[in-house]
C-alpha cells in the first residue's frame, strides 16, 4: 500500500522544469505561509470562495496534525538557490463513505504547466488504493482552468451548477484516470 505520509515524486514539466510532488509535512507550515504570501487575490478566491490575508493558526494545526486516514496533503515544490519552495497544493479530505472532497491551488507563476493535473493523478493513485470511489469539488464557474483538469482527467465526471458554482464528482473506480 502506498505510505501517503512519505509519498515522493518527481516530475518534469511542460516547459522541462523539474518538480517533486512530495506528501505535506508537519514542518512545511513557513514554506506554506511564503507561498501563500506570494498568491495573488483572485487566486486566493477561486481556491476559497473567499478573499483571505493569511494563513491562520488553524490552518498550521491543520498541517502539524494532518493524519493521512481521513485527509492526504501534496504539495509540488522546487528547489532554488538550495531552498525548497512550495509552488502548488493540493489535499483530499474524505467526508463520506468511499468519498472525497479535493482541493487545489497553483501559484500563478507555475499555472498552465500540467501542475494541478499531475496532483490530481497521484491523489487519485493514493484514494483508489484507499478505497475512496469518488472525488468531489466545488469550482467557481469562472475557473475554467480547473474545469479542464477535472475533464482532462480521464475519469467519469458529473458536473452540476449550483450557486455559482460547479459541483464536480469524480469516478475514480471508472477509467485510469490521472
Amino acid at each position: 500500500m502506498i505510505d501517503a505520509r512519505r509519498y515522493l515524486a518527481s516530475e518534469t514539466l511542460r516547459n522541462g522544469l523539474e518538480i517533486r510532488i512530495r506528501a505535506l509535512r508537519p514542518d512545511d507550515g513557513e514554506r506554506i505561509v511564503e507561498a501563500f504570501s506570494k498568491l495573488d487575490p483572485e487566486s486566493v478566491y477561486t481556491r476559497f470562495f473567499r478573499y483571505k490575508k493569511e494563513v491562520s493558526e488553524a490552518d498550521l494545526r491543520l498541517i502539524r496534525e494532518l493524519d493521512f486516514e481521513t485527509r492526504v496533503a501534496l504539495v509540488a515544490t522546487l528547489i532554488d538557490n538550495d531552498r525548497e519552495i512550495v509552488i502548488a497544493s493540493s489535499s483530499y479530505s474524505v467526508y463520506e463513505d468511499k468519498t472525497a472532497e479535493i482541493a487545489f491551488v497553483v501559484e500563478e507563476d507555475y499555472q498552465g504547466l500540467g501542475i494541478a493535473r499531475r496532483l490530481l493523478g497521484h491523489l487519485g493513485r493514493i484514494a483508489r488504493e484507499r478505497g475512496i470511489t469518488t472525488f468531489t469539488a466545488e469550482v467557481l464557474y469562472q475557473n475554467l482552468a480547473m474545469l479542464k483538469v477535472f475533464t482532462a482527467s480521464g475519469w467519469p465526471m458529473k458536473r452540476t451548477t449550483e450557486d455559482g458554482a460547479v459541483l464536480i464528482r469524480l469516478a475514480l473506480d471508472g477509467s485510469p484516470g490521472g
